[in-house]
């Protein structure tokens, strides 16, 4: 099993080494800085480097719950047994953090089943089990802000998958399930104590406070079936 480097959102570079290399040119390492594509959130980009030679990743995918790197079509592929340097484009991550981290917010101020949703580096949006539009979308966004303000701790706690069963209620998600098999569940937590305002279980990578998100601004809202509506996120900075 591939060790998930990605966990510490923050390690932006990282050595690895060649386990396989797929019949479609994906490359599988023993310790993967990338995050593969899940819960909405795309997988990272970057660099793989080794001795005489570089590949660009255009894409991280998940393969039999490995991540598997995806490089530029016509790039060159290291040869298994290789060791080599991982580098992020950490823009492009940390934007995902920081959308991410915000729509957690908004689950927060909406708290309605979620029936989809999709992250990029500037801006995300959550789907909700709502019949009618929020009545005053500014009012959200300042409470949303506010939550930022407050520069809240974000970290995590784990789990058994069967005490997340005696709680269903931590699930927020109807389209996606928190992911299973390893034997316990990673939780989201925003907030600390008395001031944790959201716990719910995520596999994607967060900020480490509220602030860091930035302030935000609700763009459109809209009608996606008779009792769905498509609420976006906007980084205003």
């Amino acid at each position: 099993m591939t060790d998930a480097l990605y966990r510490d959102a923050y390690l932006r570079e990282a050595t690895g080494q060649v386990d396989t290399i797929n019949e479609r040119g994906g490359i599988v390492l023993d310790a993967c800085v990338f995050y593969p594509t899940g819960g909405g959130q795309p997988g990272d980009c970057g660099l793989l480097r080794w001795e005489g030679g570089e590949a660009r990743i255009a894409a991280t995918v998940r393969d039999a719950g490995h991540p598997v790197l995806v490089p530029e079509e016509g790039a060159s592929l290291p040869a298994p047994g290789t060791e080599v340097q991982q580098v992020l484009d950490w823009d492009r991550r940390y934007g995902h953090m920081r959308v991410h981290t915000a729509l957690h917010l908004l689950s927060v101020v909406i708290p309605l089943p979620v029936t989809g949703g999709s992250i990029s580096p500037e801006r995300g949006r959550l789907d909700f089990d709502m019949a009618d539009p929020p009545e005053d979308k500014e009012a959200l966004a300042d409470e949303m802000n506010a939550l930022v303000a407050r520069d809240l701790e974000v970290g995590e706690d784990w789990i058994t998958e069967e005490h997340l069963d005696a709680n269903p209620g931590l699930v927020k998600t109807m389209s996606v399930q928190p992911p299973r098999g390893a034997g316990r569940v990673r939780l989201v937590r925003i907030g600390i104590g008395d001031g944790q305002v959201d716990l719910q279980p995520c596999g994607g990578t967060h900020v480490a406070r509220t602030g860091e998100i930035g302030r935000i601004r609700l763009g459109k809202v809209e009608k996606k079936g008779a009792r769905n509506r498509r609420v976006y996120v906007h980084l205003d900075s």
